[in-house]
């Protein structure tokens, strides 16, 4: 019986080409992030189940969630974020981490969720998060990495839009302005989440279920409310809150340091523990128009594990939705194969005293030492992406100058190792 070349479900094969595009995000990620002043972090792979149930949301523990119960009959979970896991590493060196600590990693992830464009069962992601600092700066400072990064990417601002909204003001509306208990309050704001993947007669309908079909009018009120463009044209009873003038205060600030963001009631961020600012990126490509990745502020993690809280900001970009955003706009770069050269022996000779001076001159040899003809060879090479190959033979081993074919043009030059690294190096 032969075995099945299908891979699992919402996961991808990463061939060599695929790698070096990750590896050109994940290194873009890191020196911008590092730019910063971020350090580098990692957390399990396994975490126990009730760090989700905690904060994370109903949806996520229950329905996303690969959890087992482990031969120590310990329930664990694949983690499906990286949020909780951070959380728990800083309270449990609470005493001894400097703050405020700068925080990255960039790490993989599962959730049983239906896979589609730009969402994968088994993904990776960048995650930033700065513990110990709750002004406003920490907030901007987010943000302004968030816009660092796509613009390191090669992007500009026609390409992407940075939306803000911030869930204290949220709850207002929710609990004040329309008058919603708890437990409608938190439906609602779960269905506004999900409002741009549903219909708007599908959402009508569900939100009238929400305000028990005998309140209409707050279903009016709402929808005038999600349509206000600016927070200087939301209803002046919300303006009049107080609640308005860190975002536009963030907004303000955001402006002068050449960052451009703009408000948006309906944007929400699904997970229960945010507790201030959110904001997403979405890219503007007509044929890619999604929101790409998201954060905010959510004070109140790390107190849930026993220790003094902390306030805390973060964000986390996926790789498949910046793939997606790099290639709508034409922004992947020419991506070489880490191998330098692909050494071809002519003959029966030793060149391992040539492929250890090259490569300590820290050239990338690969040796073909199969014995196929030179043209397959040298078919090989152009099909791996190379572009060299070093031909030795006996007369080149003499005069220890080896022949280098540009596979591109078709240049062949007689150089030796010193020569070969300079032109390599150019």
């Amino acid at each position: 019986m032969s075995l099945n070349l299908a891979n699992y479900k919402g996961a991808r094969d990463i061939y060599p080409e695929d790698m070096r595009l990750r590896r050109y995000i994940f290194d873009t990620w890191a020196r911008v992030v590092e730019r910063f002043g971020y350090e580098k972090y990692d957390a399990p792979l396994l975490e126990p189940l009730e760090i989700y149930t905690a904060k994370s949301g109903e949806e996520i523990v229950n329905d996303q969630t690969y959890t087992f119960v482990d031969r120590g009959e310990r329930k664990v979970t694949i983690r499906p974020e990286m949020t909780p896991s951070i959380a728990r590493m800083v309270a449990a060196r609470r005493q001894e981490i400097a703050l405020p600590a700068r925080l990255y990693s960039i790490a993989n992830f599962m959730r049983y969720e239906r896979p589609q464009k730009g969402r994968e069962r088994e993904f990776w992601q960048l995650n930033v998060d700065l513990f110990g600092a709750s002004g406003i700066a920490a907030d901007i400072e987010m943000i302004a990495i968030a816009d660092a990064i796509l613009r390191e990417f090669g992007a500009d601002e026609s390409m992407f839009t940075i939306r803000l909204n911030d869930r204290r003001l949220t709850d207002y509306i929710m609990r004040e302005y329309l008058g919603l208990d708890e437990g409608q309050a938190a439906a609602m704001i779960k269905l506004l989440d999900r409002r741009n993947k549903m219909p708007k007669e599908a959402f009508d309908e569900a939100a009238q279920e929400i305000f028990a079909r005998t309140e209409l009018a707050k279903l009016e009120k709402l929808n005038q409310l999600l349509q206000a463009p600016s927070l200087q044209e939301m209803p002046a009873e919300i303006r009049q809150s107080g609640l308005t003038k860190d975002l536009e205060e963030l907004l303000g600030q955001l402006e002068s340091r050449g960052v451009t963001a703009q408000f948006d009631p309906r944007l929400m961020r699904g997970f229960d523990y945010y507790t201030g600012i959110v904001f997403e990126v979405f890219d503007r490509n007509p044929e890619n128009n999604r929101a790409m990745f998201g954060g905010g502020r959510y004070d109140g993690l790390v107190g849930l594990f026993g220790v003094e809280d902390l306030p805390v900001v973060g964000f986390a970009p996926g790789e498949t939705t910046t793939i997606e955003f790099l290639r709508a706009w034409n922004l992947v770069p020419e991506l070489k194969p880490a191998t330098d050269l692909v050494l071809i022996p002519l003959g029966n000779v030793d060149v391992q005293s040539v492929v250890d001076e090259l490569r300590a001159a820290k050239i990338n040899v690969a040796v073909d030492f199969t014995d196929r003809k030179i043209d397959k060879k040298i078919r090989t090479a152009v099909k791996s992406g190379v572009s060299y190959v070093l031909f030795i033979g006996e007369d080149e081993l003499a005069e220890q100058k080896y022949t280098l074919k540009n596979l591109a043009t078709g240049e062949q030059e007689n150089l030796t190792i010193r020569e070969i690294s300079t032109k390599l190096e150019s």
